[in-house]
């Protein structure tokens, strides 16, 4: 029988022993896995039980859109628990109907309709059903440097390496052209990407496309900001062809990117949007499809094939009205915005300073530091798909020093809590700067 303690009596050693002995870790060879033990978190920090503190300046998985602990939310979920715990998704409640109505209100052009699921990923495979569903149609345009969740059609509809050990290769899936190539600073011509993707749609046969699915801004590949036109002509092609276009907005949308949603930056207008992480901002999980009108008209007389157990789940919707609340009383999105500009200044100079920083980019506060050994040539400071020393080691600094954030391959992501403040973001790239002298050394060796 397991011996029950009382909570907050572990410590730090305790939590993370158990935690790698009992619980299984994600995209990780377990004897390798490194948690930092978190016992609380306030605004854009969090602690470990021994009262160290880090700066968040990933939101975690790019989701504390809000910050940590914020009692308008907290007392949201408390009051949710005592009143309505659960309903199953047959069923009619108030924080569904509001939310519903909530969404429609602020989402895109005729987007008006939700069907609420667990998380993104399952909230990409409900889009990818309705997109079939309403076409008639099989096939799936999807790219390289993508990502669309861990689930069966989420995992085949990413490009990036996560996908390699469980892709089945009967999905479905086609890959459009990249208008971001790996190892090059700039995109490719907008004229040029429009005219390959023109080409793969010619090759599969346009009538055979269900939709185009992609990140407006791609989140863990690179923070890949596309050029102005490339949304508004890719809207126009999948137009001509009757694809749908699905926008995955589950990292960028609720002012990550300084807007609402991110599709909003260009003027376009998708089919299908989905949502999850600020959401809530992971308070508790949840996760939307939004769909245009007609869509949803699709199925007044037909069955949607599509049902979850936590569908509509009372608590996450709460949450999500209370955390859209938070985004509209402490002007979020604004603050995003202007941090935004920030941001790129301190990227800026960090760029100006080291010569390891061969590029930058920021669209809000979603930013990123890709890191090279030659600037001329553009070479990663890690492989495709890898690490490497100085990459470690710069990861390492930023850790002992009290900044949390996503290293991953070449590059340090800078994505913290909508809430920051200028003073705190000073903060958070002052160990950044330090942490590149590690990297420019490896450069004169």
């Amino acid at each position: 029988m397991a011996t029950l303690v009382a909570p907050g009596s572990l410590t730090a050693e305790d939590i993370v022993e158990l935690s790698k002995r009992h619980t299984l870790y994600e995209w990780s060879a377990q004897n390798v896995v490194d948690p930092i033990p978190v016992d609380r978190a306030e605004g854009v920090y969090f602690y470990t039980p021994d009262g160290r503190r880090f700066i968040d300046f990933n939101s975690q998985l790019m989701s504390v859109n809000i910050g940590h602990g914020d009692r308008r939310v907290i007392d949201a979920i408390k009051a949710q628990a005592e009143k309505l715990a659960y309903a199953n998704p047959f069923m009619a409640h108030e924080p569904r109907a509001l939310l519903g109505r909530k969404l429609a209100e602020l989402l895109p052009g005729d987007i008006n309709v939700s069907f609420f699921t667990n998380g993104g990923a399952e909230a990409n495979e409900n889009a990818i059903k309705l997109a079939r569903q309403v076409t008639g149609r099989h096939k799936i345009l999807a790219r390289y440097r993508s990502y669309h969740g861990a689930t069966g059609v989420g995992i085949a509809l990413t490009g990036d390496p996560r996908r390699w050990a469980a892709e089945t290769g009967v999905s479905g899936v086609v890959r459009a052209p990249e208008i971001h190539r790996w190892g090059r600073p700039e995109p490719e011509p907008v004229e040029e990407s429009l005219r390959d993707l023109e080409e793969v749609i010619m090759y599969e046969g346009g009538q055979t496309i269900a939709a185009f699915i992609l990140e407006p801004v791609v989140g863990t590949n690179g923070i890949l900001i596309p050029p102005h036109g490339y949304l508004q002509g890719v809207r126009e092609i999948c137009d001509r062809h009757g694809i749908l276009l699905i926008a995955d907005e589950v990292m960028t949308g609720f002012g990550r990117t300084g807007e609402w949603f991110a599709v909003n930056h260009w003027g376009v207008v998708p089919d299908l949007i989905t949502l999850a992480k600020g959401l809530t901002s992971s308070y508790v999980p949840l996760g939307a499809v939004a769909m245009r009108q007609w869509i949803a008209d699709h199925f007044r007389e037909k069955v949607f094939y599509g049902g979850l157990t936590y569908n509509s789940h009372p608590m996450g919707c709460a949450t999500a009205l209370a955390t859209i609340e938070v985004y509209e009383q402490d002007d979020l999105i604004g603050n995003s915005r202007r941090m935004g500009d920030v941001m790129r200044r301190h990227h800026q100079e960090l760029y100006q300073r080291h010569p390891s920083v061969g590029a930058v980019r920021n669209i809000g506060l979603f930013g990123i530091l890709e890191l090279v050994r030659d600037r001329e040539t553009f070479q990663p400071l890690a492989p495709y798909n890898g690490t490497s020393d100085e990459m470690k080691a710069v990861g390492k600094y930023l850790r002992d020093h009290g900044l949390y954030t996503f290293v991953r391959w070449n590059t340090i992501m800078t994505n913290p809590p909508l809430s920051i403040t200028e003073e705190e973001l000073a903060e958070g790239f002052a160990i950044i700067d330090r942490a590149l002298d590690i990297a420019d050394r490896s450069l004169r060796v």
